[in-house]
């Protein structure tokens, strides 16, 4: 496999009460986790991929993390191979909303689709997934992220493998309505170091700015009146933190 960069947007919707939307651009990474990228040395602060920064974050490789999460869920992943899109580190800072693993047997057949999902309160949950033909999945909520929703309802996700293009969409289900639907959409890139130059220029420290434009907009969304809800405690996964 060959590393790739995806230009992107991401957007969220709000439906109730009323309606709220924004949309952010960024830059994924789709890699290969056992075989990370290798750029030259003045341009790795830009584009870091370490285990800290993943499920349990004492795992010495990110593969070995999942494998653990993967073995706590029942699930041998064995000499299969995985491909995941996620934030890189860059400039010392991370924050993954979300990052997505794609399992596959060693004939290459599906195996499972991780979802670990991070929060603002360093928290991380990961969703095991067993996708359709149409790369659906359904899972119970089970993890606080925005301040806004309670822990109940289901998230509906359709998460295929990115080829040409990406295009994730994941909508919370509660109660016979839909109140809010996550996208994003992009379009693959060849992860040379002139891209990872190019992309890092347009979008500077954009860990950061992912960071700070969800609490900006959260703030916004408090300052409306949105109750907030208590944030429970969070049960600590197999390999999670």
């Amino acid at each position: 496999m060959v590393s790739a960069l995806y230009p992107c947007t991401i957007t969220h919707v709000r439906t109730i009460p009323g309606r709220y939307a924004f949309r952010h651009r960024t830059h994924l990474w789709f890699i290969d986790p056992d075989r990370p990228p290798r750029l030259p040395r003045v341009l790795r602060p830009l584009a870091r991929f370490e285990a800290r920064d993943h499920f349990g974050g004492t795992a010495p490789t990110i593969r070995a993390g999942l494998e653990r999460f993967l073995r706590g869920h029942g699930v041998d992943l064995a000499d299969g191979t995985v491909t995941m899109l996620t934030q890189a580190r860059v400039l010392g800072h991370v924050f993954n909303p979300l990052t997505v693993y794609w399992c596959r047997r060693r004939d290459g057949t599906p195996l499972c689709v991780v979802a670990e999902v991070h929060n603002t309160y360093g928290e991380r949950h990961g969703y095991l997934l067993r996708p359709d033909a149409a790369d659906r999945a359904e899972t119970p909520k089970e993890f606080y992220v925005s301040p806004f929703f309670p822990v109940d309802g289901s998230y509906r996700m359709r998460l295929p493998e990115p080829g040409p293009a990406l295009g994730l969409t994941i909508r919370l289900e509660r109660d016979g309505t839909s109140p809010f639907t996550a996208t994003v959409r992009g379009t693959r890139r060849e992860a040379t170091p002139a891209e990872l130059l190019r992309l890092s220029l347009r979008h500077p420290w954009s860990t950061v700015l992912v960071s700070a434009a969800i609490r900006l907009h959260g703030i916004r969304l408090y300052l409306r009146g949105l109750p907030v809800r208590p944030r429970p405690s969070h049960r600590t996964q197999e390999g999670m933190q």
